[in-house]
């Protein structure tokens, strides 16, 4: 794949890009207005992943930001950075292109979509000029898939978190299924597959869209004959996109290897075609409007003239074959009889020469009493193998030369078999050069239906990816989700894990609106909130690439940008680095995050000090609470979720454990509401271990002192009441919203206000009393501290005059100074929420 990256000039960078991949004929461009960091640039250069960068070579002297930018993220996109000169770059040249190269009924839509992109339009000039002069291919006319991907329209799920997640491979074995694209991958095509990985990296965000993928898996589902129908005429299709993009793409310098790679892949799209009917059939009956469009496409009167083209040159026998000798012979016969006299001629010959290798073979045979099969591969040609016991410890006949030795049998040839290989060869050269023609023909008038056999690719492709979701559900008791504001789960499991563990899975139950958007996860190590947290993000990108999602019930809002910062390892050799990393992730996140945005955060700021790790973590905290994304905290620190449980939209979760007897701990991998309540769960793990007793003994007596040093420095904040009483007024509003908007009438409708009230009124009233108690805890540190200036004021008195009147003023004023700085703002915060309390009521 090669892509060309051009930029505007300007405050707000505006970034033009264009992929071609030469693999399936297919060019996509997009603009992009993205920010100083180009951070929505280098995210859709490490999706598409392309082989070669084209960027204008007035960039690199002196070096463009965007310039640098991607030269430092070469690694991570697997590309490499070329220059090309200023004039391919050229706006009419890129329309030449699009009007020249895209299929014709396309041509005026992507001139109106490209309209106004002229960073994209001089993109796919440099690409297409590049592949020309660089590469030494071109395409054919009107032969080239062409569209335009708006930069709105997908979710954007940075590298990071698709490694983290683990969505396109598993991190302890690259091998392993074990990842979403390995457990939704039960598609049966290559086109499938790579449309499936599409989608998993950039999840759609149309609404719409995504309706009608949900009611086309409905209906395979539902309708068992057509799902098992559909799934049998998937099967036999080949890698359509790779055979139509090698029909398109002609080579300046055609070869003999080239004209039989035409006739290949000639054979191959004779098979493509002849697969298609059957999936016409299969969706007979179909309910759904994605199917019956798919079904449409597959109509046999569209294939009908490609199938007419076809059989007028190529046997009707002729199929497509894997293996190296039967692939050759289908070359061999591929054309049929009477288009070329001389042909004719040549594949006698050509069937001559192999009937004499296998006759040479039979005599020495016969000669020597000798088992010999004649076998053949590419680079050989015909070779004979002889089995071991066959030979019963005698030598080898010295006839044979070419001896390789096997486990369990000998490969040889003689010099009149490689002869023969040769003349074998000889006539096969010319039975393909003269099948040359006929084939470059029959290429030249297929390509005017390229058009519809890519749109029939595309169908079958989506149909292939719709049909794996079905499969999904049938087996795995998947639920359709609903598209909503709310994110809302019941019995959400992990796709990944549920498949994976040896034990039944726990599933749990999710909820999310803004007034509790953020969410903080406390528990015991190994308790599940990592894959609790971790669950989420995957059910969301299943819901917005069409598949069901494991759960019993499951609600979703559109969510535009999904990010994760998740512990990976705990090496301490390379701690630093980790915690570097960590914040430089974060970074990344704040810059980008908002309202539409999933995060799930995982031990942040474990990487360095307690004391400064909860300090980052609390300001992290509250700057994701501000913009108001969905948020999933999980932390060992139960402080932080303490401080922060008063702010509105903040909840506490905690996943449940049971300790007996303080040496056995029973995780139950259940949600529930609140911080966690066991203490010191971390030394109840280590005594299980177990870690040696003394130790431990140790370890729990400094975590008691510490604790109790704590607690004596706990004070009841006004600032705290405040947040306590604005989150419950913020709680009774959304409740009286839901009751205006639900189904409750009449006397039910009332009985429900009134405990509503009831409950409402008495927590307020628990509230100012708690604000009373604040209020007397802090007169009464007040005293505490006079008092003790008065006893220090007595003390010094006993001390010579001078100085004691001096340093009793130091002392006083010592002591005023902190009183005042610790009771009257909490005094001023007491009696502001009053007034704002009454102001609220």
């Amino acid at each position: 794949m090669v892509c060309a990256v051009a930029e505007s000039r300007g405050i707000s960078p505006t970034v033009g890009l264009a992929f071609v991949n030469l693999d399936t004929a297919e060019a996509v461009l997009c603009q992009i207005c993205d920010s100083q960091t180009y951070v929505r640039t280098v995210h859709k250069l490490k999706v598409y992943g392309p082989s070669e960068i084209l960027i204008v070579s007035t960039a690199a002297s002196p070096k463009s930001k965007l310039f640098s930018i991607i030269e430092e993220n070469l690694e991570d996109i697997g590309s490499k950075l070329t220059l090309l000169d200023r004039r391919y770059w050229a706006e009419s040249t890129g329309y030449e292109y699009i009007h020249s190269l895209a299929f014709k009924e396309d041509v005026e839509a992507i001139k109106i979509s490209v309209t106004g992109n002229y960073y994209a339009v001089c993109c796919v000039a440099a690409a297409l000029k590049y592949i020309d002069l660089g590469l030494g291919m071109v395409f054919s006319y009107h032969s080239l898939r062409m569209r335009y991907e708006p930069s709105e329209g997908s979710m954007m799920i940075d590298v990071s978190t698709i490694y983290s997640l683990e969505l396109i491979q598993n991190l302890q074995n690259a091998k392993s299924r074990d990842c979403l694209f390995g457990l939704l991958n039960e598609t049966s095509t290559p086109m499938g597959a790579r449309l499936l990985r599409n989608n998993i990296l950039q999840p759609l965000t149309d609404a719409d869209v995504l309706r009608t993928r949900y009611a086309a898996v409905d209906d395979l589902t539902k309708k068992e004959e057509m799902f098992f129908a559909t799934r049998a005429a998937l099967r036999n299709f080949l890698d359509a996109d790779r055979i139509l993009t090698a029909l398109i793409v002609t080579p300046t310098r055609p070869t003999l290897h080239t004209t039989e790679q035409a006739i290949n892949h000639v054979i191959m799209l004779k098979q493509f075609v002849g697969t298609v009917n059957p999936v016409y059939e299969a969706l007979t009956g179909t309910a759904s409007t994605m199917l019956n469009n798919i079904r449409e496409l597959c109509a046999p009167e569209n294939i009908a003239p490609i199938h007419e083209l076809i059989d007028r040159v190529i046997n009707t026998d002729t199929t497509y074959a894997t293996q190296p000798l039967e692939m050759r012979n289908q070359r061999v016969y591929a054309v049929r009889s009477g288009v070329n006299g001389l042909l004719d001629v040549a594949r006698t010959t050509y069937k001559e020469a192999t009937e004499d290798a296998y006759q040479h073979s039979n005599e020495l045979s016969a000669e020597y009493n000798i088992q010999l099969d004649l076998k053949y591969e590419t680079a050989r040609r015909f070779y004979m193998r002889i089995s071991f016991s066959e030979l019963d410890g005698k030598a080898l006949p010295h006839i044979f030369t070419n001896v390789i030795r096997r486990k369990k049998y000998i490969e040889c040839q003689t010099l009149e078999l490689m002869k023969r290989n040769q003349k074998i060869n000889v006539s096969h050269q010319e039975v393909i050069l003269m099948s040359d023609q006929a084939v470059e023909d029959l290429i030249e008038e297929v390509r005017s239906h390229m058009s519809v056999m890519f749109k029939i690719c595309e169908a079958v492709s989506m149909l292939d990816m719709i049909a794996a979701f079905a499969h999904l559900v049938t087996v795995n008791n998947y639920t359709q989700p609903q598209l909503t504001d709310t994110l809302g789960i019941e019995a959400g499991r992990h796709p990944i894990k549920e498949k994976t563990m040896q034990t039944k899975y726990v599933p749990n139950d999710v909820y999310a609106t803004q007034q509790t958007r953020f969410q903080i996860i406390t528990g015991c190590n190994m308790s599940g909130k990592s894959t609790y947290i971790r669950s989420v993000a995957l059910m969301a990108i299943m819901a917005q690439i069409g598949s069901y999602v494991p759960a019993t019930y499951a609600s979703f809002p559109i969510l535009h940008q999904l990010f994760a910062r998740l512990g990976m390892d705990d090496n301490i050799e390379t701690n630093v680095s980790t915690f570097a990393a960590e914040m430089r992730e974060i970074a990344f996140i704040l810059r980008n995050v908002d309202k539409r945005s999933l995060v799930i955060i995982d031990e942040l700021g474990r990487g360095t000090s307690t004391r400064d790790g909860l300090a980052i973590a609390l300001a992290i905290a509250e700057a994701l609470v501000s913009s108001r994304a969905l948020v999933w905290f999980a932390t060992h620190f139960k402080d932080l979720a303490t401080i922060m449980s008063e702010r509105t939209g903040v909840l506490n979760l905690h996943l449940a454990v049971e300790i007996e007897n303080g040496h056995s701990m029973t995780m139950l991998y259940r949600a529930t509401q609140g911080v966690v309540n066991e203490a010191h769960y971390g030394l109840t793990l280590a005594r299980i271990v177990p870690l040696p007793p003394g130790v431990v003994e140790h370890a729990t007596r400094v975590a008691q002192q510490l604790e109790r040093h704590m607690l004596r420095k706990k004070k009841a904040s006004a600032t705290v009441l405040r947040e306590k009483r604005r989150k419950l007024i913020l709680n009774l509003r959304e409740h009286l919203v839901q009751a205006h908007n639900g189904v409750l009438e009449g006397e039910v409708l009332t009985a429900w206000l009134k405990e509503l009230q009831k409950e409402f009124v008495n927590r307020m009233t628990f509230l100012e009393m708690e604000a009373a108690r604040a209020d007397q805890e802090s007169e009464d540190d007040e005293d505490e501290a006079t008092r003790d200036v008065s006893a220090h004021d007595d003390d010094e008195q006993r001390s010579t005059a001078p100085r004691a009147r001096q340093q009793s003023v130091m002392t006083i004023s010592s002591h005023m100074t902190s009183t005042e700085s610790e009771s009257t703002p909490r005094a001023m915060t007491a009696s502001t929420v009053r007034a704002v309390s009454e102001n609220e009521r």
